[in-house]
């Protein structure tokens, strides 16, 4: 490991926190069609550093949508083992900007913390990697493997252009691994290797009964009410022991092993019940909330709604009623399949006397995991350590990542997930932030990582 480039990171931390509240500073949301120039703005920040950097080849790529920006750097040698670095440049709105204790696109730091929309979410982990090339770049000469950067800008609205990307283009972005710094860490100062993602799917269930509300004392007793229908199926899918009871969910589930159970015991993580107010928490039977959390299958009731909202009472039985509905995957599930198995449910459950449809949900993702026993796992875990000063722990998160299911389907590569993000930094809410400590010991574990990779 070079030395010189970490002398280099710290002897120039003050430039590279200047460049990255510059690029924080660019108002990029994708969302909203006002900032359109913002957003190519950011991808011109972008394509500007890569040039810098010395990538032999930087280009814009129109997706349709937001453009993508690419580089990649082929010197290293036809040995050296060559890595996809995917991240994305958008970030989410700052609504409600009340909230916020200062300018969301006005970086400023405030108890060892750069506030800031996107200082965690994506931009700053983004910028870590640049600045890593950066700093080899200056001190070595060179990169020490082969590097393919992808960093779009439409992850924040579903990423509704990258698949396409991805497919048409397989030989340009084509890696023997990916990078992703798109995560976080369980807590603050404790590395964390990530090293399964759950899938997504979901539905909405209509309900409908009578052709307009009617009144509940002259139709009472006569008329089916279509919110007690809904009330009546969504009780038929989930029991009180966090089991979900529709045929052939569970089927093809991979188990959780011991060993997983064991790596999932370490992880001194989250305390549930201080940071959500509850009395205790609620889990499938046989299972703690950390194992169902991380390593299995869930179903939840998202929004339900239907008849009279407002104050006071309304004597009606309500025309219609509605519930979302959503589950996070695991390895084995197929999210289309699991779509069908609820709606063949729902359909042989519904009370007489109303009609029901159910919708499926378009943007869905299959679980991803890789073994945490990986050579290239084992190689982060062990960076994390040397530059956080602590053992890394292992877990599988509850959210999705869409992109991650893409490289894994179009590719067939190992995904390293790389994420220096806490549970302090408010993503997509007000006052996000993103420790500086973390930003240090980030690019010093990134140093190490590519040093062991090519090792």
């Amino acid at each position: 490991m070079s030395e010189k480039t970490l002398q280099y990171l710290a002897e120039n931390r003050e430039q590279l926190i200047t460049k990255l509240n510059e690029f924080l500073s660019i108002p990029s949301v994708s969302t909203d069609s006002i900032h359109k120039d913002d957003i190519s703005k950011a991808a011109g920040f972008l394509e500007t550093y890569l040039n810098e950097i010395g990538f032999d080849k930087v280009e814009r790529q129109e997706t349709g949508g937001h453009p993508l920006v690419y580089a990649e750097y082929n010197q290293a040698g036809p040995d050296a083992p060559t890595v996809l670095f995917y991240g994305h440049y958008d970030v989410q709105p700052v609504d409600p900007i009340e909230q916020w204790k200062s300018d969301p696109f006005k970086p400023e730091v405030r108890e060892g913390r750069l506030y800031a929309r996107g200082s965690s979410d994506d931009k700053g982990q983004v910028f870590m990697h640049l600045a890593v090339f950066e700093a080899l770049m200056k001190t070595d000469g060179k990169l020490p493997l082969n590097v393919k950067v992808c960093i779009e800008g439409e992850e924040e609205i579903g990423s509704e252009n990258l698949y396409k990307m991805l497919q048409q283009k397989k030989e340009q972005f084509s890696a023997d691994f990916a990078v992703i710094s798109d995560s976080g860490m369980v807590a603050e100062n404790q590395p964390t290797i990530l090293y399964g993602l759950k899938g997504f799917t979901g539905i909405e269930i209509n309900v409908t009964g009578p052709d307009h509300d009617l009144h509940s004392g002259m139709y009472g007793g006569a008329i089916r009410n279509p919110l007690m229908a809904l009330t009546h199926i969504l009780a038929t899918m989930k029991n009180v022991d966090e089991v979900v009871t529709v045929d052939g969910f569970y089927d093809g589930v991979e188990p959780l092993t011991d060993h997983e159970r064991a790596l999932i015991r370490e992880v001194d993580g989250e305390d549930y019940r201080k940071s959500t107010g509850v009395s205790e928490t609620a889990s499938e039977k046989g299972y703690t909330a950390k194992e169902h959390t991380m390593g299995r299958p869930t179903f939840e009731i998202n929004g339900m709604f239907g008849g009279y909202q407002g104050e006071g009472t309304k004597t009606i039985i309500p025309s219609a009623a509605t519930a979302k509905i959503t589950c996070r995957l695991v390895p084995g599930q197929d999210p289309e399949h699991v779509q069908q198995l609820l709606e063949q449910h729902i359909q042989r459950v519904v009370p007489s006397g109303v009609t029901v449809e159910v919708k499926k949900e378009k943007l869905s993702a299959k679980a991803y995991k890789v073994e945490p026993d990986h050579p290239l796992i084992k190689k982060a875990a062990q960076s994390y350590t040397e530059a956080f000063g602590k053992e890394t722990v292992y877990v599988r998160m509850g959210g999705s990542i869409p992109v991650v299911e893409w490289i894994e389907d179009i590719y067939n590569v190992p995904i390293v997930l790389l994420g220096f993000g806490t549970p302090d930094d408010r993503l997509h809410s007000p006052n996000e932030s993103f420790p500086l400590d973390s930003f240090d010991k980030g690019m010093v574990t990134l140093v190490h990582y590519w040093d062991k990779v090519n090792n």
